[in-house]
C-alpha cells in the first residue's frame, strides 16, 4: 500500500506576509528580503580558547544554528578571530563593545560580520566613516545592536529611561550615519528585557525604514523563563511579519537557545518542520501513563530528521481523531494501542509495544521517503 507522507508540498500558510526589508549577507547566510529567518547563537566559551570555541561552534552548528558571535572584550580575544573565522562551519560575528580599534581587527581577521553597540563604544560617532569603509571593502555587514542596558548616556537623558521611543531613536540615528557614508549592508536590533517594550521598539523601528531587523530580548533570564518570554516576544512580531534574524538569549548552554529558536521559527510554519510530537496533557479518562510513552517515543526517535507528525494519545475521546491526522499515531486504551499510519490503522499491539512499534515504523518512513520529501520535516503527536 502507498501511503502520501510528510508535510503538504504547498506553501505552508503563515499569520502574515513578510515585512519588505533591505536583503544584507552574513557571509555565505542572507539576511532580510525574501531569505529564511536565521537563528543565531552566541559561544560562552572564553575567544582565547579557540579549540573549546571551535566545539562549541561545531555543536551549535549541528543544533540548527545559522550565524554564530563571539566575544571580543580584549586584544588576545581579537587575536585568535582570524582561526576561528576560517576554521568555523557557519558565518562568525565578532562581538564589539568599547573599543573601536576591535572592530577593525575583527574586520581584518575575516569575520563575517560585526555587532558594535553605539552606546557604548568610545567616540563612536566620529569613527563611523573609518568603519564604514573598512566594512565595504572587505564585504563585511555589520549590526547595530542598540541595548536597553547600554543606551547612549543622551537618549537616556532625553527620555529618563530605556523607553521603546529612546531606542528607536538611538538606532535610526546610528542608522543615518552609516548612510551618510553610502553604507546599508546592516542590521538593526533593539533589544530590551521587558518583551512588551521590545515589541513596542520593534513595531516602532519597522516603521521607520527598510532595514533587517535582528529580533531579541535581552536578558531573558532562565531556561524556563526566557524561553516564554523569547517566545511571546519573537510571536508577536514574527506573526506581522517582522523579524529578519532571531536570537533567544537564555542563561543556559546555547545549544539551547538554538533549539528553542528552531522551535519558534517552526511552530509559525517560518522554517521546515522536522519532526513533531503531538502529545496530549493527560487526564482521568488516559488509561496509559502518557508522560512516561511519549518522554520513551521523543527519546526513541531523537535525531530524526525527516517531517513526520507523530501523534501519541491517551483515551479514546480525542486519540483517535488526532493519530489519524498525524502522519504516524498511536490510540492507546485498555492495555492496547491502534497504530495509525497516514489516518488508517495497520495494527493493533500491547501496551508493552507501542513505543518500540511507532519507532520501527517511523524508521520505515524514513527509509521509503524521498531526500525531497525529508526537506519538509515531520510531526509527532502524542496524546
Amino acid at each position: 500500500m502507498s501511503v502520501a507522507l510528510g508535510m503538504p508540498q504547498l506553501p505552508p500558510a503563515v499569520l502574515a506576509p513578510r515585512r519588505p526589508s533591505r536583503k544584507i549577507r552574513v557571509g555565505k547566510v542572507e539576511v532580510g528580503g525574501d531569505a529564511p529567518v536565521s537563528v543565531q547563537s552566541m559561544t560562552t566559551t572564553p575567544t582565547t580558547d579557540i579549540n573549546a570555541t571551535l566545539q562549541q561552534i561545531a555543536e551549535l552548528t549541528a543544533a540548527g544554528c545559522d550565524i554564530v558571535r563571539v566575544a571580543v572584550p580584549s586584544a588576545d580575544d581579537a587575536e585568535a578571530l582570524p582561526v576561528i573565522a576560517k576554521k568555523s562551519q557557519i558565518p562568525v560575528i565578532a562581538d564589539i563593545h568599547f573599543q573601536p580599534k576591535y572592530v577593525f581587527a575583527a574586520i581584518d581577521a575575516g569575520c563575517a560580520a560585526v555587532r558594535v553597540n553605539p552606546g557604548n563604544i568610545k567616540r563612536f560617532d566620529d569613527k563611523v566613516g573609518e568603519i564604514a569603509r573598512a566594512a565595504a571593502a572587505a564585504g563585511v555587514s555589520l549590526r547595530i545592536g542598540v541595548n536597553a542596558g547600554s543606551l547612549d548616556p543622551r537618549l537616556l537623558a532625553k527620555y529618563g529611561k530605556a523607553t521603546p521611543e529612546a531606542l528607536v531613536e538611538s538606532a535610526v540615528w546610528e542608522a543615518s550615519l552609516f548612510e551618510e557614508h553610502d553604507f546599508h549592508d546592516f542590521k538593526i536590533s533593539v533589544k530590551h528585557n521587558d518583551p512588551v517594550v521590545m515589541v513596542r521598539a520593534y513595531e516602532l523601528l519597522a516603521e521607520r525604514g527598510d532595514w533587517p531587523l535582528h529580533l531579541g530580548v535581552t536578558e531573558a533570564g532562565p531556561a524556563f523563563q526566557g524561553t516564554v518570554k523569547s517566545a511571546v516576544a519573537f510571536g508577536a512580531l514574527l506573526s506581522k511579519g517582522i523579524g529578519d534574524t532571531i536570537r533567544v538569549s537564555l542563561s543556559a548552554p546555547p545549544v539551547e537557545e538554538v533549539k528553542v529558536g528552531n522551535q519558534i521559527l517552526q511552530s509559525l510554519n517560518l522554517r521546515p518542520r522536522k519532526l513533531e510530537i503531538v502529545s496530549c496533557p493527560s487526564c482521568g479518562r488516559a488509561q496509559v501513563d502518557v508522560y512516561t510513552l511519549a518522554d520513551r517515543v521523543t527519546a526513541g526517535l531523537e535525531g530524526m530528521e525527516i517531517p513526520l507528525r507523530v501523534a501519541v494519545m491517551g483515551c479514546v475521546v480525542n486519540g483517535p481523531g488526532e493519530a489519524r491526522e498525524a502522519d504516524l499515531g498511536v490510540a492507546s486504551g485498555n492495555g492496547k494501542g491502534q497504530i495509525f499510519v497516514k489516518g488508517e490503522v495497520i495494527k493493533t499491539v500491547p501496551e508493552s509495544e507501542i513505543v518500540e512499534t511507532l519507532i520501527e515504523e517511523a524508521m520505515r518512513i524514513a527509509e521509503t521517503m524521498e531526500p525531497s520529501e525529508s526537506d519538509a520535516g515531520p510531526t509527532v503527536t502524542v496524546g
